[in-house]
């Protein structure tokens, strides 16, 4: 049996952190990074085939890659999925996307708008999920049904996983995970954890940040951020 560990790269959830130490394990085209289209099946496909098609590697990782893992004959897949404070999440998703170069929609309005900005546009697009309870968006789909549902589904889906991180307790998280890669069959495993790619001060508590961020979004805004990532937070409770 082919055993695979594969890194759901949720995107400002200390991702670029948990590479940098499977890189630091797997060598050359061991660790390989790809991404994916949008429409479920297609990535789904596409993920499954992208397994197969690279017999040596033992870790992959993908920012767009959709759940469940693929079920394929002769492979183990063990999913590996970080999630944060959502509120704080989407701050440090606006610092980062202000700094980086290219086109994006997101990177380019972070260039020429303010934090307020940021959130009041992007929670006025409906489908966008970048600012409204993103990580129920990406769990739910595990086990589809009505949006009334999503919730429940998202919940479902992380029971399901063999394995969750909290960033908030991100050493804690990589000590559980790398015991479980281990026992799942990388015994010469280790997992130093190392921040990287870190938009804002990781050394605050998370009461402080959340106050911050009140403070730059204003109680109007800031409570309109709360009340549409509720599903979110709701998620996040029953994690930590």
């Amino acid at each position: 049996m082919r055993k695979i560990i594969f890194h759901y790269h949720l995107f400002k959830n200390a991702g670029t952190s948990l590479d940098a130490a499977f890189k630091e394990n797997f060598k050359g085209d061991e660790w390989v990074t790809r991404e994916f289209p949008g429409n479920p099946k297609i990535n789904h496909e596409q993920v499954r085939q992208w397994i197969v098609d690279n017999p040596q590697a033992k870790c992959f990782s993908s920012h767009t890659a959709m759940l469940p893992p693929p079920a394929i004959d002769g492979v183990e897949v063990f999913p590996v999925v970080f999630v944060r404070h959502p509120i704080d999440r989407i701050a440090s998703a606006y610092a980062f996307e202000r700094k980086q170069g290219g086109d994006s929609f997101g990177a380019v309005l972070a260039r020429n708008t303010g934090f307020k900005g940021y959130i009041e546009t992007r929670l006025a697009l409906k489908s966008d999920r970048q600012c409204r309870n993103f990580h129920v968006a990406r769990f739910a789909p595990m086990f589809p049904g009505s949006e009334d549902d999503e919730l429940n589904n998202a919940i479902r889906a992380v029971k399901s996983l063999p394995f969750l991180g909290v960033v908030e307790s991100f050493d804690e998280s990589i000590s559980l995970l790398e015991r479980k890669l281990r026992d799942f069959g990388f015994p010469g495993l280790k997992l130093v954890p190392e921040r990287k790619n870190v938009s804002r001060d990781s050394n605050t508590a998370l009461d402080a940040k959340l106050e911050s961020i009140k403070n730059e979004l204003g109680d109007e805004t800031y409570q309109l951020l709360v009340t549409e990532n509720q599903l979110d937070l709701a998620l996040y409770t029953k994690l930590v």
